[in-house]
């Protein structure tokens, strides 16, 4: 049996399978190779800038900054950045803070801050930490005392359900290549920083962080804190300029108290 083939037709469909190949062609032309925009940012399947990655000033507390790592990002040592939280206290607060000195540091019992001595939230007291990219969530890993936020980025409010906690609720959103987190719901028992530099807050503090990757290697974060219980006005933090670690995982440091250490030496005296 022998097919007939409608010229006419065959013509229309071989036309119409150009036009969608030389669409296909654009909209590959357009959409960024292997995930990678054409500045060097890697991107996820829905267009947003990747995060993930290990991200520090280029040396850890104390070290000297990798070469090639930017003037920006090389904060120094703990303390290098203005305490500027503090100097914003009210009367009342500034009162308080007399009476309060480096033995009354929460982080001597293992407790996180509110904030970060380094003016880098997710750092914590250390000098380092680890951010998990999913569609859903921006999952934030600090390395000393082994802490996490996670921050969901589909657009659900704040947990209604949840108790007042060391790091606070968080909630983030995409305006345009920034990442906003926004973080409430704070206990009022952790200070800002540590090693003694007293900052304590309110459990109305508020903090918005906004993540910026302006490159394949760096990342710059700004954030402002408010807290009307003790502050004046609220504390802008000095712009943090990060870049990527030369290596893909934190480590794991654990806490120890006095107790834990007393504990050590008498078992090692056995």
């Amino acid at each position: 049996m022998t097919r007939r083939v409608d010229r006419g037709l065959f013509a229309a469909a071989i036309a119409s399978i150009a036009l969608l190949c030389m669409g296909t062609a654009k909209l590959a032309a357009q959409a960024p190779a292997n995930g990678i925009a054409k500045n060097g940012i890697p991107r996820t399947a829905d267009g947003h800038p990747d995060l993930s990655g290990v991200w520090w000033r280029g040396a850890d507390v104390g070290g000297r900054a990798a070469p090639g790592t930017p003037a920006a990002a090389r904060g120094g040592g703990r303390g290098a950045a203005p305490q500027t939280f503090v100097s914003l206290y009210n009367p009342e607060a500034q009162a308080k803070a007399k009476t309060l000195a480096d033995k009354d540091d929460p982080t001597l019992l293992c407790q996180p801050t509110a904030f970060g001595t380094l003016n880098v939230r997710m750092f914590d007291v250390g000098a380092v930490a680890q951010i998990v990219q999913t569609p859903k969530f921006v999952v934030l890993l600090t390395e000393t005392f082994h802490g996490f936020q996670i921050i969901p980025i589909d657009g659900r409010p704040h947990h209604d359900d949840q108790p007042p906690s060391f790091r606070g609720d968080s909630i983030g959103h995409w305006e345009g290549d920034t990442l906003v987190v926004d973080t409430t719901n704070f206990t009022d028992n952790t200070w800002m920083s540590a090693e003694g530099r007293v900052s304590f807050h309110s459990d109305a503090l508020h903090v918005i962080e906004r993540y910026t990757r302006t490159n394949a290697n760096t990342m710059e974060i700004e954030a402002t804190a408010e807290d009307p219980k003790v502050l004046t006005k609220p504390w802008v933090v000095p712009k943090q300029t990060l870049v990527l670690a030369p290596f893909d995982q934190i480590l794991n440091l654990d806490c120890y108290t006095a107790a834990n250490e007393d504990q050590e030496e008498a078992a090692a005296k056995k």
